[in-house]
């Protein structure tokens, strides 16, 4: 049976379920952190369930820095970790409304990097071992795009972010793997009507993850097919990009 001590932050995702089911299944130690009690608590329910060797939860507010840093320092030793929330900016509100941007910026990045940056030195400290981190980023942040400009530049910051702290861990046994998820159809999108090929389930990307985690991918993008539509859209002159309205 493996043991292996996985923790999940932002628990009670769409994505991070699905790959909570996966991990449960392998018979691994979850830790899972969210902010909603109930919901952690069913998702933990659920995971042991489904076979987890043990799981611990905790609760409290993901973007709030002594949380973070209190919480990583109280915890066992990670070998795998997961970053999985995030917020759907609402580019309209933040036009106008200056403290809703900060808080979405927070969310989408500065936090994020905070957990990432904590869990990467936890692992770091225990140099026999080491450990992989992934977080969830966005294609949203390969150029930004006037209907998701907020959200876009938070995952364009925690993609350049991952990228460093990659380089920088490399040398003391701790991978960081950053993911570039497309559209997925979850409860954050549900209020997107129309859906088509280019969406993704929850299940699918978390598929993708775990496959990430265990071959300690640098970057992927999921499902694969992002990348070329990337690279497309990330060599669109700016002059037509700035007119373009998607």
């Amino acid at each position: 049976m493996n043991k292996t001590n996985v923790v999940v932050v932002g628990a009670t995702s769409a994505v991070a379920q699905a790959a909570i089911r996966i991990w449960a299944q392998r018979g691994m130690e979850l830790t899972l952190i969210a902010r909603n009690a109930g919901e952690l608590e069913r998702v933990a329910a659920d995971a042991r369930v489904r076979g987890a060797l043990t799981v611990a939860t905790v609760v409290g507010d993901l973007t709030n820095t002594t949380f973070i840093t209190e919480t990583v320092r109280a915890m066992n030793v990670p070998r795998v970790a997961l970053v999985a929330y995030g917020s759907l900016t609402d580019s309209a509100r933040a036009d106008s409304d200056a403290a809703y941007l900060v808080s979405e910026l927070t969310a989408n990045f500065t936090s994020a990097a905070v957990w990432a940056q904590s869990l990467a030195e936890r692992m770091a400290a225990d140099s026999a071992n080491g450990g992989t981190i992934a977080v969830i980023s966005s294609v949203a942040g390969d150029r930004g795009r006037g209907s998701n400009h907020g959200y876009g530049a938070a995952k364009a910051g925690l993609t350049a972010f991952c990228s460093g702290l990659r380089s920088r861990m490399a040398a003391r046994r701790v991978h960081v793997v950053t993911v570039k998820p497309g559209f997925i159809d979850s409860p954050m999108t549900a209020h997107i009507a129309k859906k088509g090929a280019l969406w993704a389930t929850p299940d699918a990307i978390a598929k993708g993850i775990v496959n990430a985690i265990d071959k300690k991918r640098d970057v992927v993008y999921l499902p694969g097919f992002w990348r070329l539509v990337m690279l497309i859209i990330t060599h669109v002159p700016e002059s037509i990009f700035k007119r373009m309205k998607f």
